[in-house]
């Protein structure tokens, strides 16, 4: 039976995948859980390793004695200030990874290696894209884009899968993940979560931080928990050697439908006059790229002299909102009466959000190529919200105001 190795297995998506193997101890018979320190309860089939990915190939080969598996799933992260250091640094580090498991002789044992990267890929970071997004839709990369470490990691683990014609790769692209990893706050649900309850506390109905045009725009989410047990199935089926997937929920969303279940989520109401009053004294405006990425095939798709630049336009900056005294007071007050974690609102990424709900255009991403390779897999966006919000209350994060 199959032995399983997750790097990043503290992250938001690594938790997840280490959870699903678990499921299972009789298909996967030992999963080791890499990461530098241990967070989580483990399922009874999996080890915590210690493992320091920016460490040196060699270093990395003495972390992991002893540890040996025919799958490894690479879901580990480090978010940092530019998109040069995300491609040193990440780059670096599934490459030494990669080098550690030949000098351990691992690499001997190896089947197939799961990447997990993010709809980056598009370049979708840099402004409107063309929809729907599909896997061959080409890289945006060379002048004038800056690096995108995820293509310096897929070219890394395609070059090791040559080398050791025995084992083949799978890359998976989630976006704008829903999801819970206990000390780690980037990701959107705790932010949306905390700006709903802090306003509650202030005595304010919600308004939506980004603009008009995003809450009526299509985004695909990804739980997860699908994500984890996307990983599982793709790592374990054969036609999907050497290909990459597009993965989300299943269908796309808009915030026009989940707004007003995220405020009575938390016995909210929605603004109502959220869109015509004038603009908040926080509001801000950045322009992304003079050409954005739909840009690059503008006469291939018949668009040629329509594309104009795009933008982030927030009503409410979060990053700013975050930082009004009478804001913290309110979350200083509720945390002490609530019992709550009381670094989450800080350690909140609320610039990540800002740019996810100030977005001016749609982020769909295809999931036919999954569906044509066998993948039955659906979760609704708004559940996926809901549950993770319920965790948030079980971890004390937020306070325990769920309404059915």
């Amino acid at each position: 039976m199959p032995s399983a190795i997750v790097t990043g297995a503290t992250g938001i998506l690594g938790r997840e995948i280490v959870k699903q193997l678990g499921k299972d101890p009789q298909r996967w018979t030992k999963v080791h859980a890499l990461s530098r320190s241990k967070k989580d309860e483990l399922p009874s089939n999996a080890v915590h390793d210690h493992l320091d990915l920016t460490s040196s190939a060699e270093d990395m080969a003495k972390q992991l004695k002893g540890v040996e598996a025919e799958y490894v799933f690479f879901a580990a992260y480090l978010q940092k200030n530019t998109e040069q250091e995300n491609w040193e640094v990440n780059g670096a580090m599934i490459e030494n990874f990669l080098s550690a498991l030949e000098i351990t002789g691992v690499v001997k044992k190896l089947k197939r290696v799961l990447l997990v990267t993010g709809a980056k890929q598009y370049g979708l970071h840099l402004g409107e894209v063309k929809v729907p997004m599909v896997e061959s839709d080409p890289w945006v990369e060379g002048e004038p884009w800056p690096p995108n470490f995820y293509y310096r990691q897929q070219k890394s683990l395609h070059k090791f899968c040559e080398k050791h014609s025995h084992v083949s790769w799978v890359v998976t692209y989630p976006n704008d993940v829903i999801g819970f990893a206990k000390g780690n706050f980037m990701n959107l649900a705790t932010s949306v979560a905390l700006y709903a309850v802090v306003t509650k506390e202030l005595g304010q109905d919600l308004a939506f931080p980004g603009n008009e045009v995003f809450y009526k725009k299509f985004d695909t989410y990804t739980y997860s928990v699908l994500h984890a047990a996307f990983c599982e199935w793709a790592i374990l089926e054969e036609k999907c050697a050497n290909q990459a997937f597009n993965v989300h929920n299943g269908e796309p969303e808009t915030w026009e439908n989940m707004w007003p279940r995220v405020a009575a989520r938390f016995g909210m109401k929605v603004k109502a006059d959220q869109f015509t009053v004038p603009e908040h004294e926080l509001s801000q405006k950045n322009k992304l790229t003079d050409n954005p990425p739909l840009g690059i095939r503008a006469e291939e798709l018949g668009v040629k002299g329509v594309v104009k630049p795009s933008e982030v336009a927030n009503r409410i900056s979060l990053v700013k909102w975050s930082q009004d005294e009478e804001v913290k007071q309110a979350w200083n007050r509720l945390a002490e009466r609530e019992g709550l974690q009381k670094d989450a609102f800080e350690k909140a990424t609320w610039a990540f959000l800002d740019f996810v709900l100030g977005r001016s255009y749609d982020i769909v991403q295809s999931m036919s190529k999954a569906r044509e390779y066998g993948w039955t897999g659906y979760y609704d966006t708004w559940k996926s919200l809901s549950d993770v919000f319920g965790e948030l209350e079980a971890n004390n994060i937020l306070p325990k105001t769920h309404r059915a």
